[in-house]
């Protein structure tokens, strides 16, 4: 319990530096773009990739498992569209970008420590933790609503694909039961919900990273600790936000 409450009161103390104003504005804005490519338009060939798949999957499973003359075709791909809008696109896709993000990000800052790199900034007087963490944190926040449209997209198109390809559904009613119903204020939940996640994924992983004691074995286990609890920590937030947002 101690150790856990340290742990806390580190991460706090960590936060309350990376979060205060840049020195140097056009230095902040030159990392923020360079940390967008590497955090996240790197990541757009795997959200793509999963979403298809997983867009696709879901039309199969669903039409497989409501065949009932009582319920009308085109409710699988109303139950496609709000899967994919309500979960997977912000807490299922957050939860795979904390693998690739979270890694990178605590992988990066660690061999920085390891190395000296971040004592050299120290003792040059910046502050270390502004420079280095705060556009890794504002990157993700700003690119991560880009990734969630973009699974939505591709996701939904998984589906119309299998559509088009199979008989499991005509496209007809597949596009029908995308448009039933529709709540736009599901995709600005998402959107929120996965900006929430962006900050998790990157400042846990900062955390960790940042406070690597050791050499390149301690870089490995830093990495890892920080995409399992990122996780279980997207997960609470999911139950919370989702109380929060969507219960009345």
């Amino acid at each position: 319990m101690l150790k856990t409450l340290h742990k806390f009161g580190e991460y706090v103390l960590l936060m309350m530096r990376t979060l205060t104003v840049p020195e140097r504005w056009s230095v902040f804005f030159r990392q923020v773009v360079k940390e967008i490519y590497k955090l996240g338009v790197d990541s757009l060939w795997i959200v793509i990739l999963i979403s298809v798949f997983i867009g696709t999957v879901l039309t199969i499973q669903i039409s497989l498992n409501i065949s009932s003359p009582l319920i009308p075709d085109f409710t699988v791909g109303y139950i496609t569209r709000e899967v994919i809008l309500l979960e997977f696109s912000s807490s299922i896709m957050c939860l795979i970008l904390a693998g690739k993000v979270g890694s990178n990000i605590a992988s990066e800052l660690g061999t920085m420590r390891v190395t000296e790199q971040i004592d050299a900034l120290e003792i040059m007087g910046v502050n270390s933790a502004n420079y280095l963490i705060l556009p890794k944190i504002t990157a993700f926040i700003a690119f991560i609503p880009v990734l969630v449209i973009i699974s939505m997209f591709f996701g939904i198109s998984g589906g119309f694909i299998n559509a088009y390809l199979t008989n499991t559904i005509t496209v007809a009613k597949y596009e029908f039961g995308i448009q039933y119903w529709f709540s736009p204020y599901y995709v600005t939940y998402s959107i929120v919900k996965s900006m929430v996640f962006a900050f998790i994924i990157a400042s846990i992983s900062s955390y960790y990273g940042y406070n690597v004691k050791g050499g390149a074995l301690q870089v490995g286990k830093a990495s890892t600790n920080s995409v399992v609890l990122s996780s279980v920590l997207i997960l609470a937030f999911d139950l919370l936000l989702t109380q929060l947002m969507l219960t009345k």
